[in-house]
Parts: C-alpha cells; sequence; structure tokens
C-alpha cells in the first residue's frame, strides 16, 4: 500500500502536467488521481509510512521501466522508456541522459516523500513490534 500511496504524489503532478493543462478535467481521472491520493493519506493515517518505502517504491519503478522497454512499442514510449518526453530535446543530446535524469529525480523525489510523509505520519508503535506484539494484544 505504502509503495503505491507515495507514487500517488508524483502521479498527480505528472496528471496536472500532461493531462489536466492539456487536455481539461476529465470526471474519472479526477477522482482516480485525486480521489485516490485522498484515500491514500487516510491510509497513511492508519499505517503510517515506513522506513525504505522509497527504495521499494524505486525497485517498482525501475522494473516497470525494464517492462516498459521490453514489452510496449517504441512508438507509444509508454513510462518514456524508448525515447525522451516530446519538448525536453532540447535539454538532452541523449536518451540514456534523459533516463539517467529521469531516473536520479524520480529516486530522489521519492526518498523526500518519504521523509516527509514519514514524519506527518508515522509507523506506529504496535506495528513495528510486529507479530509478537500482535499475540500479547489479542490474548491479553
Amino acid at each position: 500500500m505504502r509503495i503505491a500511496i507515495i507514487w500517488t504524489v508524483p502521479g498527480l503532478v505528472i496528471w496536472l502536467i500532461y493531462v489536466v493543462l492539456a487536455w481539461g478535467v476529465f470526471f474519472s481521472s479526477t477522482i482516480a488521481h485525486v480521489g485516490g491520493l485522498i484515500v491514500g493519506m487516510f491510509v497513511l493515517r492508519k499505517i503510517g509510512m515506513a522506513r525504505l518505502t522509497w527504495a521499494y517504491a524505486f525497485g517498482w519503478f525501475l522494473v516497470v521501466q525494464l517492462l516498459s522497454r521490453l514489452f510496449t512499442a517504441p512508438e507509444l514510449n509508454v513510462n518514456l522508456a524508448h525515447k525522451i518526453q516530446p519538448g525536453w530535446e532540447s535539454h538532452f543530446s541523449a536518451y540514456w541522459e534523459f533516463w539517467a535524469t529521469l531516473v536520479i529525480v524520480s529516486g530522489l523525489t521519492l526518498w523526500v516523500l518519504e521523509m516527509v510523509l514519514s514524519r506527518v505520519w508515522p509507523v506506529s508503535e504496535r506495528l513495528i513490534d510486529g507479530p509478537e506484539h500482535l499475540s500479547k494484544v489479542v490474548s491479553g
């Protein structure tokens, strides 16, 4: 859950820039992006943001990048896995430079988000203690 929740924040920003500004607001898209973020924040109130969530989210990002590169058509450029995002060509002379920048910015974004979210909603002590603690709570 935490991986999905941490990705909703940059997902919202990307959606605003590349969908809302370009195409306008659509009800279903708004429910998915804004509603998903709101639900995620309610969930974080209950479970908290655990340490190293950013690393797992970053690992997921790398897996999805690889799968997108291997299994999607280059002309679709799913997850920017094949070529530079249109409009950014003047900033990068090669795709590998764009991709390396994307990887670094994504990793740093996830790390900062985890730091902020874990300060706002830290993991509760009862969740940190693990199953041993839960068995004590259940048995009294």
